[in-house]
């Protein structure tokens, strides 16, 4: 009963002495509440990023995949012509002769191969000629098939465009979300949050570039992508680049491993899929640690508890804690080139 007297109590002098227009609920967000959001914001952002990103790599495949294949076609269609016109002059000789053979009722009948099969057939064709007309049957059959081959890999890349442009457009969106929260404060506040906002990177900046020279005793494949990567600390992210002065996540690690003669993706999702995985406990410099499902974001590991990453719109390069949930983001898993 006392605890609920005081509790009582306490909330009457508290509502006694706020003014009476203050109403708690609708009470604007602090500074820190609004540097929160953005960053959030700016996050899921990269996060979306990083998905057109991976839809981005799988279109380029899926083009490259579909031109060899339409060039096949192309090929494919002008061989069966080719055929048909030497087959259209010996049906002319035929019917000149006085009318047409078994040989060409084979070639005009819906499946030559079933026809070909029939004893009755192959004793009153030649051999050379049985010989080009199954050449023909198997030409044709290649060319249909090559043709649904076309026809499915249109699909696939009309779908991965789709992606693409539905995930940089969320990305985006994110991004516009989080300027829109900027401007609902006054100039003032946004000036000061910009200060708090880069007085953080700055740090971040100079701790890291104090820190990076322990990590230069790393051998190897491993170290040669560490040094690369520690090497840009202090460059802005931005989604989408790849260096030499923006960065995003897998763009960093990407051209970090390239440095070391191993060719990996633009896409922190694909990277997943390359070299071995590494259990937690098992992590060593340079391996490339993940976060998120679908796969989002990745960093390399330093060793100690920390890792360089190109983290979000409005961060730049540097060394941070690696750390298991990395923000919203849980961690996913590590691999080894």
């Amino acid at each position: 009963m006392r605890q609920v007297a005081k509790f009582i109590l306490t909330s009457s002098l508290i509502a006694a002495l706020l003014p009476a227009s203050v109403n708690i609920a609708n009470a604007a967000p602090t500074l820190i509440e609004v540097q929160a959001r953005v960053i959030d914001l700016q996050e899921q952002a990269a996060a979306a990023a990083e998905r057109a990103q991976e839809a981005k790599v799988q279109l380029a495949i899926l083009q490259k995949t579909l031109t060899s294949v339409q060039s096949q076609a192309s090929a494919q269609s002008a061989n069966v012509d080719s055929m048909k016109k030497t087959i259209g002059a010996i049906a002319s000789e035929q019917y000149k002769s006085g009318g047409i053979s078994d040989s060409l009722n084979l070639l005009f009948s819906a499946n030559p191969t079933l026809y070909l099969s029939s004893a009755g057939a192959l004793e009153i064709i030649n051999r050379q000629r049985t010989e080009n007309l199954k050449k023909f049957s198997t030409a044709s059959q290649r060319l249909t098939a090559t043709s649904m081959t076309v026809s499915d890999k249109l699909s696939l890349v009309k779908a991965a465009q789709a992606r693409y442009t539905s995930q940089l457009a969320d990305a985006n969106a994110k991004l516009k979300e989080a300027e829109a929260l900027l401007e609902q404060l006054t100039k003032e506040e946004r000036d000061r949050l910009n200060k708090i906002l880069n007085d953080s990177e700055d740090a971040d900046q100079q701790r890291s570039l104090g820190e990076a020279a322990k990590y230069s005793t790393v051998s190897g494949k491993a170290g040669i992508a560490i040094k690369f990567a520690l090497n840009q600390i202090g460059d802005k992210y931005v989604f989408g680049a790849a260096g030499m002065v923006y960065w995003d996540c897998s763009g960093l690690t990407m051209r970090a491993y390239e440095a070391a003669g191993i060719s990996l993706p633009h896409s922190s999702a694909m990277q997943f899929k390359y070299g071995k995985p590494v259990e937690l406990q098992d992590l060593q410099p340079g391996d490339l640690v993940f976060w998120d499902k679908p796969i989002s974001h990745v960093a390399i590991y330093l060793g100690g508890g920390r890792m360089v990453t190109a983290p979000h719109t409005g961060a730049r390069v540097k060394i941070d804690d690696f750390v298991l949930n990395l923000g919203k983001k849980k961690y996913a898993g590590a691999r080894r080139l």
